[in-house]
């Protein structure tokens, strides 16, 4: 029997939501709906990583929470150009044999990955 077949979600807790909910919604394009979050439906071709890593090490900083969530995007360079023209607080970013990777912090401080999958510039 197949126990575990993907993720089905995340979930995750502010301290403002309302707040946390628009920020997503108006910077990163996610249609929050009336009941406070969204359902992507998967493509062909879509995939999920699912990681665990050590407590204590820094890839999630300067973020103190102890996750963090990826979100595929199309165009990396772009976004993150927008994303600096409304303000919003881009820490890197960088290219990989996996694609291309950007970082943002949300108003709460949680560190958000944006990913372009090889190919897709």
């Amino acid at each position: 029997m197949k126990r575990v077949t993907g993720i089905g979600g995340i979930s995750f807790q502010a301290r403002d939501a309302r707040a946390l909910r628009a920020w997503y919604q108006q910077h990163l394009g996610i249609d929050v709906q009336d009941w406070g979050g969204t359902v992507f439906r998967a493509a062909d071709g879509d995939s999920t990583t699912w990681n665990i890593s050590p407590a204590g090490n820094d890839s999630y900083g300067p973020s103190a929470a102890p996750f963090m969530v990826n979100y595929r995007v199309d165009n990396l360079d772009a976004l993150l150009d927008a994303l600096r023209d409304e303000g919003c607080h881009v820490i890197g970013s960088e290219a990989s044999v996996y694609g291309k990777f950007g970082w943002v912090l949300d108003p709460e401080g949680n560190k958000v990955e944006l990913w372009e999958p090889p190919g897709d510039a």
